[in-house]
């Protein structure tokens, strides 16, 4: 995250008592980016300053709860253990690294930008459902707190017994974010009653290297195909074991297994309603675990089963996987925000040799794009239902990290008042979308190509 956060009338719910609230967890959080700045503040200060933090938030969870149920929320239930996730787990974990580490740098500011992140996102969507009266559709199936407590108590023992790692639960509502290098590995059963459970797991790369590497002693310090394929028997282990939990699995067979990019992980996860959804630090590198049902599977394009001819297809992925983590040191990054996924489509395969291209479906997924991967350039659908382009503009411009990104507005409308309401929002540009896909190449290289002479 960046130095401060902005406070935005896009966080304002119209309940006073939970904006006022809100603001004031913002400014604390300033205050901590300021104490962050400042090297000869002590241990103890800083110490001090986490304290308050954690007991404001923990009174402010109490007053949110207490307005929800007043109101008879349907969501009330699910939002206190999204609170109590993240005030006893979240936190916990993040305060213990600063104690660990006695309170270095570093660990100051990974705690900083967990806590701005978690409630920027946290204020947008739950809370914001809170106005609607609509709980958020994607943690509608999440398991009750016993089932995941066995399963992470399950998860954490596989991980000691193979391993001797001591991995800490960091969040049991995972949200898809991405973790440094990752390696993205889908798996899909179907029961005898045609049920389908949908398995994802992301493993940090060098969680893989550090713990399967040693133990088969390769000399290799990146992924390799011997890695990827012990890596998958591995998941495979602990996906089996998971199994024993759950008679409708029992007799299941395996209908699908892939390795995933990013972005195609990214789109299965937010179409899946997980009953589970779990974050491990295991010391060594980050581990996620997603589980959900299902009575049709999401498929997704490029997604290639590796059940037939294995060999070939892994060794292709940690090809593609080398080289794309190469490509992105070299490539500008370019984030399509449009809401129709045959404009995304075109927008990717017109862009994707010259630049690393993500794509975003709504201003919501387009921010925590922004949040996880600064992108050089934004290409902005204006008109995009729900959440307009304008006002996704309003919402990067409101981010002090953000604030300078360039976007560039795509539009269907090319008439002169459109044009003009658009640039009174002063993107760096505007397209209209009826340019025939070469056009609009041309104009977003040449934006480059002026961008690198004037840093020149």
């Amino acid at each position: 995250m960046g130095n401060q956060l902005a406070w935005s009338k896009r966080y304002e719910l119209g309940i006073e008592s939970i904006d006022n609230g809100h603001k004031k967890l913002f400014r604390i959080i300033n205050r901590l980016f300021d104490m962050e700045k400042e090297e000869m503040k002590s241990r103890w200060v800083c110490k001090e300053a986490v304290k308050y933090f954690k007991d404001y938030t923990d009174q402010h969870f109490l007053d949110e709860e207490a307005y929800m149920e007043s109101v008879g929320y349907v969501g009330y239930e699910m939002h206190k253990r999204i609170h109590k996730s993240f005030r006893e787990t979240t936190l916990v974990a993040l305060e213990r690294e600063l104690e660990r580490t006695e309170y270095l740098k570093e660990a100051i500011e990974h705690f900083l930008g967990v806590c701005a992140g978690w409630m920027i996102g946290h204020t947008m969507m739950e809370d914001q459902a809170i106005v609607s009266g609509k709980m958020p559709k994607h943690w509608e199936h999440l398991a009750p707190e016993e089932g995941q407590a066995v399963m992470e108590q399950s998860i954490a023992s596989q991980l000691n017994t193979m391993f001797e790692l001591q991995p800490e639960l960091i969040s049991n509502c995972y949200g898809g974010e991405k973790f440094g290098n990752g390696i993205y590995y889908r798996l899909i059963y179907k029961t005898r009653a045609q049920k389908i459970w949908d398995f994802l797991l992301v493993f940090e790369e060098k969680l893989i290297i550090s713990t399967i590497g040693s133990v088969i002693e390769t000399e290799s310090a990146t992924m390799n195909a011997m890695l990827m394929n012990a890596t998958r028997y591995m998941a495979r282990q602990i996906v089996d074991n998971m199994k024993d939990h759950f008679p409708s699995l029992w007799g299941s067979e395996l209908e699908a297994e892939q390795l995933l990019s990013y972005e195609q992980f990214y789109n299965i996860f937010e179409k899946s309603s997980p009953q589970y959804s779990l974050l491990f630090d295991t010391g060594k590198g980050y581990l996620a675990y997603c589980m959900s049902t299902t009575d049709t599977v999401s498929h997704e394009e490029g997604a290639a089963n590796i059940l037939e001819d294995a060999i070939s297809k892994v060794q292709k992925y940690v090809k593609q996987n080398d080289a794309e983590n190469a490509a992105i040191k070299a490539k500008k990054k370019l984030l399509v925000v449009d809401d129709s996924e045959f404009m995304r489509k075109v927008m990717k395969d017109l862009f994707s040799k010259d630049y690393e291209v993500m794509t975003a479906s709504s201003g919501m997924s387009a921010f925590r794009i922004i949040t996880l991967t600064r992108p050089d350039l934004i290409l902005l659908d204006y008109e995009m239902p729900v959440c307009r382009g304008d006002q996704v503009l309003e919402m990067i411009r409101s981010e002090k990290e953000f604030a300078d990104i360039p976007v560039i507005f795509l539009s269907s409308k090319a008439d002169r008042e459109s044009v003009k309401s658009v640039v009174n929002f002063k993107p760096q540009g505007y397209l209209s979308k009826a340019l025939k896909p070469e056009q609009i190449k041309e104009q977003v290289d040449h934006f480059f190509q002026k961008m690198g002479c004037a840093n020149s």
